[in-house]
């Protein structure tokens, strides 16, 4: 029994002796903002719309975004103002140190993880969710969307990111053009595809990824979505009244596909000026007309190359004149040739639906018969299910994929045309255009609760890739072991290792560091 009293009588002893040692701390904390930061923050002045002669040390978080604001001015020594008596800096630091402490403790214990809002996918996100789930690795998909909104310097603020029948017109014409390109559907109609070379870049010198010995031009990588027939076409810098620059010196243009040369053509010198001398947009044309290679690709990505001969590393004085594209003179057509595109046409010839990185992507598995056709489709289409909706898909939604299978299939003729279409509507499905994250059952309203393992997948993938998970990723969600810390860091290590990790800087840090902005800022000389 005395043990029991003696232990009682130590415990409000010790309670003593903190609030002994604590008390004093607020009471001269108390002083220092009293004497210091009152004067002018107060009922009656009301400095920069802050009061603190009300403000409650005792219960910080109760006044969180006023205690924040001064520990921000603190940190900063911006107060108390220039002129103003100060008090030592030990005194400011430890005034700080305690607001900051007081402030991350309380949150600690009292987490608010925000609410649950239905997120659509950016369009950064809707891009490389095509291109992870059908190896499109080639194709911009982004550039057939319209720009996101922003909210306080974010794109992917689901508050921000709603919808509209326009946008969502847009949305079903990019996902048919997306399933046939997936596809490689022979009755793709033929487009037009331009790529511009870089405004800011000088074409004296040698481009990387185009051959030794050449200057200026481009690469560029391109898509092709199906076996055919394409032209390539590159076109000259010409001024405003379509006159050729660098005619009056004889030059070489080397057009490479995968690294082999396709096509080699001379142009330049005297001829080439008198026929400019004329009419000069149909001299552009008939000049142009010469680089053009139309060739057979295979469907997949290839890289295209476009450059100029380098002839000699000491050209004549007149050439010796930096191109600026954005000079004031529009006419002058002195200097050298530049390239100013290229422009990808075609199909043309297309062949039927033959092999591809994006059809071994989707076509897990082949007809052999027409009895075989629904259980491979069903096969398909699971798999497929599963990556976009970031989940297994249930039984409900794997009927309706079959009957857009089946309607596509009667409709187009082919097992290929049914595949087509449930693809075409599976990236319109509100499974996959948006992030859905439900309530865990038997969890009051407005309480925390621990995300489920899928869902953390998504959210692990959407940060670090702004993409859809991978199938590792899946594989370990589905089973339930994301959640262990082991597991979960492995797999974070790895997903920063991954080549995707690159939209982590280009996305988050690139909008948070606000550097997507240096586009439109030119340095000073």
């Amino acid at each position: 029994m005395k043990i029991k009293y003696l232990t009682v009588f130590l415990s409000f002893v010790a309670i003593g002796l903190q609030a002994a040692t604590q008390e004093p701390s607020v009471t001269e904390d108390r002083g220092l903002i009293d004497k210091y930061c009152v004067t002018c923050h107060n009922q009656r002045t009301k400095a920069a719309g802050l009061t603190l002669d009300t403000a409650d040390l005792a219960n910080i978080p109760s006044q969180s975004a006023v205690w924040e604001r001064v520990i921000r001015k603190l940190r900063a020594e911006m107060m108390p103002p220039v002129g103003a008596p100060h008090p030592d800096k030990a005194q400011l630091d430890r005034l700080a140190t305690f607001l900051e402490t007081s402030l991350d403790k309380w949150a600690a214990a009292h987490p608010n993880p925000g609410r649950l809002t239905l997120h659509r996918l950016n369009r950064a996100e809707y891009g490389n969710a095509v291109r992870d789930l059908f190896a499109l690795d080639a194709v911009d998909i982004a550039q057939y969307l319209p720009p996101d909104p922003e909210a306080y310097g974010f794109d992917n603020i689901a508050d921000s990111l709603g919808t509209s029948p326009a946008l969502m017109e847009r949305y079903l014409a990019v996902a048919w053009k997306v399933a046939r390109m997936a596809m490689a559907d022979a009755k793709i109609p033929a487009t037009t595809e331009t790529f511009r070379a870089r405004m800011d870049l000088t074409q004296r010198d040698h481009i990387e990824g185009l051959p030794l010995g050449t200057r200026g031009g481009m690469v560029i990588q391109y898509n092709f979505p199906v076996d055919a027939e394409y032209e390539i076409r590159p076109k000259l810098w010409a001024n405003t009244v379509e006159q050729i620059g660098g005619l009056e010196h004889t030059d070489t243009l080397e057009v490479t596909f995968d690294g082999q040369r396709i096509k080699l053509v001379n142009f330049g010198g005297h001829e080439d000026e008198v026929l400019a001398a004329g009419v000069s947009a149909a001299a552009r044309t008939q000049i142009e007309a010469r680089f053009i290679a139309r060739i057979p690709v295979k469907a997949g990505p290839h890289t295209i190359g476009v450059a100029f001969l380098k002839k000699s590393s000491a050209p004549p004085v007149d050439v010796l004149r930096p191109f600026l594209r954005d000079r004031i003179d529009p006419v002058s057509t002195n200097g050298i040739a530049q390239l100013d595109k290229i422009v990808i046409e075609g199909p043309f010839n297309a062949l039927p639906s033959g092999d591809s990185p994006s059809r071994r992507r989707i076509l897990t598995c082949r007809t052999i018969s027409e009895a075989e056709a629904a259980s491979c489709a069903n096969k398909i289409l699971t798999t497929v299910a599963r990556r976009a909706y970031r989940r297994p898909a249930t039984d409900a939604e794997m009927k309706q994929l079959m009957g857009f299978f089946e309607s596509g299939r009667q409709k187009g003729g082919s097992f290929d045309s049914g595949i087509e279409t449930a693809l075409a509507f599976l990236l319109v499905s509100p499974q996959f255009l948006f992030r859905f994250e439900k309530d865990s059952d038997n969890v009051a309203p407005g309480a925390n609760f621990r995300v489920s393992d899928l869902e953390l997948a998504s959210r692990l993938a959407f940060f670090i890739w702004s993409s859809i998970p991978d199938d590792p990723l899946l594989d370990l969600a589905v089973k339930g072991r994301l959640k262990e810390p082991a597991v979960l860091e492995a797999q974070v290590r790895r997903m920063l290792a991954d080549k995707r990790a690159r939209a982590l800087g280009a996305n988050f840090a690139g909008q948070w560091l606000y550097l997507r902005n240096l586009k439109s800022k030119y340095p000073i000389d």
